[in-house]
């Protein structure tokens, strides 16, 4: 489905979007409401989309990767979400927060060991961040990492964990030292079968449901020296440049969910009649979707440069936390629109965009609030004028 193409005479990704939008639509599409209703993780779409190379697409393909850029990446969360944003969320994950840290930052050794099977899809990661005392502020984060031979001992917990049920693998981060605030935030690369760790409990989430969120425990996990991702004390950068381009994976996200309910909405106008009319005859409904198409590819535009600067190695810590502010908020606005196009039938669990209105809320939330993107756009912003 083309939206504009950053560049037209760019087949590669034409055939990509061609293949992975026709999963999209025969394979996840059917079944979204399914596992919006029950809950239930969807592995098949998560097996599929490894063997399609979607689990690891920007990782080297010396490493199992598909050895792809942002903007194709962008691209394909907006495909696999406007189908099911609890596929794309996992997919989302697995991409910009499990796979890129280790591969940034990682060792050859750690690159051989974890990112391999995560690229591949034979295993699946998390990346557990936020704690119950430390969402928007990491650097008071409370889970410690205990110097002992041969590693480190983990104690504590994490919260809000996207894949935090169903991951192999985790990137954590925790503080050698609670009194010392960011100089002592530190990575490590754990994995979910080591003994001390635990999924203490799951969500019941508004809206992705398909997706699990898990609060995870650390009773005196022991982590080996070689697990330590990157140097001690470099926690916090590694976090925050990772959340950089996570944020690029959920404004692709955003952009799925608000497509769908756009194109909900333009179906519906074309077949519902009052008056003797199709209500797209009416004005008001056309106004509703100039704007609802207006925002979504003004928000698509956003998404496409963050990621075309991240692929030049530019620094995109701004343009991410605009793409990512204003896809989600198109994604919330779109989807109430949607509803209202929809009247009474909007309201209810028979029409896609009563779960859209439900999936979008999220993306104002996760990976940084829109409160958060502000700070960060605000805060780039006066740097330019301080020098």
């Amino acid at each position: 489905m083309s939206h504009g193409w950053p560049n037209e005479q760019d087949e590669d990704k034409k055939m990509l979007l061609d293949q992975v939008g026709a999963f999209a639509r025969e394979v996840v599409a059917p079944k979204a409401k399914h596992h919006d209703e029950t809950g239930e993780f969807p592995t098949e779409n998560v097996k599929r989309m490894a063997e399609m190379g979607l689990m690891g697409m920007m990782v080297d393909e010396a490493y199992g990767g598909a050895g792809l850029d942002a903007v194709s990446y962008a691209m394909c969360m907006e495909e696999i979400s406007a189908a099911c944003a609890s596929t794309g969320v996992i997919m989302s994950v697995n991409n910009s927060l499990a796979c890129w840290p280790i591969q940034n930052f990682g060792t050859e050794e750690q690159k051989q060991k974890w990112l391999t099977p995560l690229a591949t899809g034979e295993k699946l990661g998390c990346f557990a961040l936020s704690e119950p005392g430390a969402g928007s502020d990491p650097a008071g984060m409370k889970l410690i990492a205990t110097k002992v031979d041969g590693g480190y001992k983990l104690r504590g917990s994490k919260n809000w964990i996207t894949n935090g049920r169903e991951a192999d693998t985790a990137v954590v981060f925790t503080t050698l030292d609670p009194t010392k605030g960011h100089k002592a935030v530190t990575a490590f690369i754990v994995d979910t079968k080591s003994p001390g760790f635990s999924v203490a409990k799951l969500e019941d989430k508004l809206g992705i449901t398909a997706s699990s969120t898990a609060s995870l425990f650390f009773d005196d996990v022991f982590v080996p020296q070689e697990c330590l991702l990157g140097a001690e004390g470099q926690g916090l950068k590694i976090a925050l440049a990772t959340l950089d381009g996570g944020r690029i994976g959920i404004a692709g996200q955003a952009l799925g969910i608000a497509r769908c309910a756009l194109d909900a909405s333009k179906k519906f106008a074309l077949e519902r009649e009052q008056f003797g009319a199709p209500i797209a005859k009416l004005q008001a409904i056309q106004f509703h979707i100039a704007d609802m198409a207006t925002r979504l590819q003004a928000a698509r535009l956003l998404t496409w440069n963050a990621a075309r600067m991240k692929d030049t190695g530019a620094r995109f810590t701004k343009e991410a936390a605009m793409a990512k502010l204003a896809a989600s908020e198109a994604a919330m606005w779109i989807a109430t629109k949607a509803i209202q196009v929809h009247g009474g039938y909007g309201y209810t669990k028979e029409y896609v965009v009563e779960r859209n209105f439900r999936d979008a809320k999220i993306t104002e939330i996760y990976e940084g609030t829109s409160e958060i993107q502000r700070i960060v756009i605000a805060a780039q912003e006066f740097a330019a004028i301080s020098g």
